[in-house]
């Protein structure tokens, strides 16, 4: 009878499941069903001067809980359309604009269409028979600041901002952090207006929570000096500032998180923040042997970090605010801590500081394979090498900005890093001719050890005059690097043939090299109209001075040392490049367009003294003429079309220039040409970036042309012994274009449901001028890359993402001898992410690659599945993650590059299938959650 009772009785709970489920879903099938269309239009204008308003702010919002509808941006004529689906049947419009009282109406939707010609915004001064609310615009344009209201955006619960940043319209985010807004690169980001661990931005938006920021403002990326003077900064590039609230901006937050896995795979991280309004205080640390940075915690996709996720390359190397967190390609071991500080003294003093150290340990196995194309032959090499790296560094930097007085800022941020490293590399290579005949081979082991100092100090004194733009602006950089390195080496080269040969070395290299960097540049703008018009006269004066010097010792047996001289094999240099540079610039600042033209005029002094070989000795003069222009149109808040030319002048490397004959790799002999010239680069770019907000559609531009006059390219010859001697010349003829394109929209398909997808196209082509065993030829590279996106998401219930794309490209040469190649790719990533059940998450990331060109003996496709399952409890504060890397075990970096000179494939140690759980806690005593502060609004009634 009990088993009977039990049995009846799951039955009983099976089908209470099965109705619940099925009630649901009915109640949800029957609210879509009830969701109507709508279209309000209307015209903004200003009370008192009957102007449109463009750029006002339109949106709905719902009566029961304020809930964001839609929303849109009046265009130049003030004119509004706003078009979706709701089952409400009232809902509150609303029109935000800067200066102005927010409108606010309760809307009727009994007629689908509804016209609200015209409506008039009073500015913002209080009445009496006023009643005043919170604003809560999700979008506010203010001249060339784009700001959110993230109260308007909805994300999943316990997101950080970059799963904000994701939800705002015209922002990209990629699988790596990397930010793009409308098409631009997100260079900088701040929290309330400093920086936060340096200028990595995933520091920033993969460790703050969403919950404590109040607004994102987007702007053109400027330096404090060019921000205070009112430049207009870097128009090609965007900073986004975290605005926090100030009643949340004190209290302490953060999280901890440790794993361990199979195959003795581990990581850990911590991070803990203490804001108190002005000053913030932040400590980090972290570690793994999974290839990532140490900085992500344990849950989803961060798991994976940046050096592993969906790549092929096997690179374990990462790099955070310029520090290098790895060792190359293979297998890396890190660990770092990190410190931050950040505050306000008094009125005119801010301060920022921060503090690194890291450490890693890599290391790797690589397989290369190389054909090598002469105008009459071909020949082969092969290629096997092992590398352990070990690594640490310190940095510390410093930001300060002193306001003198309201028209004088100084800013100052010296930096000091100090780095330690040692390599063991042993490689074994062969070269055979066409028929396979072995022709040389090569067997070298190493062992190197540097330390490297380096200081680094940015100086800026900016002086305002009146109200009308005027400034003096001076800035003072220098850098100062010392690094002093230990190399032994121990090889053995056998030439065969007609003349063979064998060449033993055991040496040891003392190497010190000392560089000092000073540039000195002062700006003074004259003012023609008011700020609309002016002339800026600069001079700049750059010194870089460089003494390098190595002295090889041969090994000698009697002494059982080091102590036998080796002056081919050592090198005492001195190198001076000094160049002053007068210019002058022209600019012009209107509402919808800005254009600037600079020229500069460049006098070039290098020097090179090579004390161990005074005969060679050289000093160089150059002059050159550089130009640089700028354009950007806006046609309203939603688009504009931007483009400019730039001509620059790049002097030879000292290393081209001087005639020293470097013969460390007997194989490989490199002369410098001391009568190279400067090479010139007229490069030409424009673009054009569309965003509709109402419509949720994007459409991004670029294009890129260089033409390259004098261009450095290396001059080799190799010999019957397969020996290659390399120097420089210079070629014209060259240059390189590339276009892209892309397009996006975001369908909202109902209150739960949207669909987003991209699309774009890239296509790229260059000429390029070489010599090949002394004949000069020209090569033509030609390849499109189109690509498609598509993401699903159903609120609270799962995420889909496929992305797919495809390279073709072609290499042509214009002789005989060489074989024009075709190359394709293809790359196919599927994101998927369930929230079902509660507090559970489950993501796989599956990638497939195809490289069909590599050859016989390599991998030519493989799938990469990465997977994760993620458990919150104790009210969300706590996750445990179960995570499977390469869950078919197919990792596989397999890579062809191929260019004028050779077709080479490679293999290198990339990191395998492991499997890892995860126990990731955060806390958080920031305060209440404060509203959104406002303009007054006025009801129509």
């Amino acid at each position: 009878m009990d088993g009977i009772f039990v049995f009846v009785n799951s039955s009983i709970n099976l089908k209470m499941k099965n109705f619940t489920l099925v009630l649901a879903l009915f109640i949800f099938s029957v609210t879509i069903a009830q969701e109507k269309n709508f279209i309000i239009s209307g015209s903004v204008f200003s009370e008192e001067t009957k102007r449109p308003l463009e750029a006002a702010t339109v949106y709905l919002e719902r009566i029961q809980d304020s809930t964001l509808v839609t929303y849109t941006i009046a265009d130049k004529d003030g004119k509004f359309v706003l078009e979706n689906k709701t089952a409400d049947k009232h809902l509150n419009l609303y029109i935000s604009f800067v200066g102005y009282k927010t409108f606010a109406q309760s809307i009727d939707l009994n007629s689908s269409e509804i016209n609200l010609d015209p409506i008039n915004m009073i500015t913002d001064t209080n009445a009496l028979d006023e009643v005043l609310v919170k604003s809560r615009a999700p979008i506010t344009i203010k001249k060339d600041t784009l700001e959110f209201n993230v109260k308007s955006f909805k994300t999943k619960k316990d997101a950080n901002v970059e799963d904000l940043l994701k939800q705002l319209p015209g922002v990209e985010v990629d699988e790596t952090g990397k930010i793009t807004v409308n098409g631009k690169d997100v260079n900088k980001i701040l929290v309330n207006g400093k920086p936060f661990f340096g200028n990595d931005p995933t520091i920033t938006t993969r460790n703050l929570t969403k919950d404590i920021i109040e607004k994102v403002q987007i702007t053109d990326t400027k330096t404090k000096s060019e921000a205070y003077a009112g430049e207009k900064g870097n128009q090609d590039e965007k900073t986004i500032n975290l605005t926090i609230k100030e009643e949340n901006n004190k209290g302490v937050f953060g999280r901890v998180a440790g794993g361990g896995g199979t195959d003795e795979r581990y990581e850990f991280a911590g991070m803990v923040n203490q804001f108190d309004n002005d000053r913030r205080i932040s400590v980090l640390a972290g570690g793994n042997n999974t290839n990532s940075p140490g900085f992500s915690f344990g849950e989803i996709q961060k798991m994976f970090g940046r050096g592993s996720s969906m790549s092929f390359n096997g690179n374990g190397s990462f790099t955070i605010d310029g520090r290098s967190f790895g060792g190359g390609q293979g297998i890396t071991t890190s660990k770092n801590a990190g410190l931050n500080y950040a505050d306000k003294i008094g009125e005119l003093v801010d301060v920022s500081a921060d503090y690194f150290y890291a450490e890693s340990d890599s290391e790797n196995e690589e397989l290369v394979r190389r054909e090598n194309i002469l105008p009459d032959s071909r020949y082969f090499t092969e290629s096997n090498s092992t590398s352990y790296n070990e690594n640490k560094s310190h940095s510390a930097n410093i930001g300060l900005d002193v306001e003198i007085d309201s028209t004088f800022l100084i800013n100052t941020t010296p930096s000091f890093r100090k780095n330690n490293s040692s390599t063991e590399f042993d490689k074994f290579e062969t070269s055979r001719d066409e028929l396979g005949v072995l022709t040389n081979q090569s067997l070298s082991s190493s062992f190197v050890e540097s330390e490297t100092t380096n200081f680094t100090n940015e100086l800026a004194l900016t002086k305002r005059f009146g109200n009308n733009g005027a400034f003096l602006k001076f800035n003072l950089d220098n850098e100062i690097r010392k690094t002093d390195t230990d190399d032994y080496l121990l090889s053995e080269v056998n030439i065969f043939g007609d003349n063979p040969d064998d060449i033993l070395r055991d040496q040891y290299k003392d190497g010190d090299l000392d560089y000092k960097n000073t540039s000195a540049t002062a700006t003074y703008r004259l003012p023609l109209k008011s700020k609309e018009m002016y002339l800026d006269f600069g001079f700049n004066y750059r010194s870089d001075i460089s003494e390098s010097k190595e002295n090889t010792f041969d090994y000698n047996a009697v002494d059982e040392g080091y102590t036998d001289f080796n002056l081919l094999l050592s090198s005492d240099f001195f190198f001076k490049n000094s160049r002053n540079t007068p210019s002058i610039k022209f600019g012009l600042n209107k509402e919808k367009w800005n254009f600037n033209i600079k020229s500069s005029y460049v006098f070039r002094t290098m020097e090179n003294i090579d004390y161990l070989r005074p005969n060679l000795s050289l000093t160089r003069d150059f002059k050159a003429l550089e130009l640089s222009s700028y354009l950007n149109y806006r046609f309203s808040p939603k688009s504009s079309v931007y483009g400019g030319y730039n001509l620059t002048n790049s002097p030879p490397t000292i290393s081209q220039l001087q005639p020293f004959a470097d013969v460390s790799d007997p194989l490989n002999i490199v002369v410098g040409n001391p009568s190279l010239e400067p090479s010139n680069n007229h490069g030409f770019y424009g673009g054009y970036n569309a965003y509709d907000f109402q419509k949720g559609t994007g459409f991004y531009s670029h294009v890129n042309f260089n033409v390259r006059n004098n261009q450095v390219v290396t001059k080799s010859t190799v010999n019957e012994d397969l020996v290659r001697l390399t120097t420089f010349a210079n070629v014209n003829g060259a240059y390189d274009a590339f276009v892209s394109g892309s397009y996006s929209k975001k369908v909202k398909i109902d209150s739960v449901q949207t669909m987003r997808y991209s699309g774009g196209v890239s296509f790229r082509t260059s000429k390029n001028i070489n010599f090949n065993n002394d004949v000069e030829y020209a090569s033509k590279v030609n390849s499109v890359t189109p690509r498609i996106t598509m993401t699903y998401t159903w609120k609270d219930v799962m995420e889909f993402r496929p992305q797919y794309r495809v390279t073709f490209s072609r290499n042509d040469y214009d002789i005989n001898e060489f074989e024009d190649t075709k190359f394709l790719t293809h790359n196919l990533n599927l994101r998927t992410t369930t929230y079902l059940p509660k507090h559970f998450e489950w993501q796989n990331d599956i990638a497939y690659n195809y490289n069909p060109n590599v050859s016989d003996g390599f991998q030519k496709s493989s799938w990469f599945w990465n997977s994760t399952l993620a458990y919150s409890f104790l009210k969300d504060k706590a996750t445990l993650t179960l995570k499977v890397y390469d869950l078919l075990n197919q990792n596989t970096n397999a890579r062809r590059v191929a260019n004028q000179n050779f077709i080479q494939d490679s293999e290198s140690t990339v990191l395998e299938r492991y499997f890892m759980l995860t126990f990731s806690w955060k806390f958080n005593t920031l305060g209440n959650k404060g509203k959104t502060d406002g303009q007054g609004v006025f009801f129509m009634h």
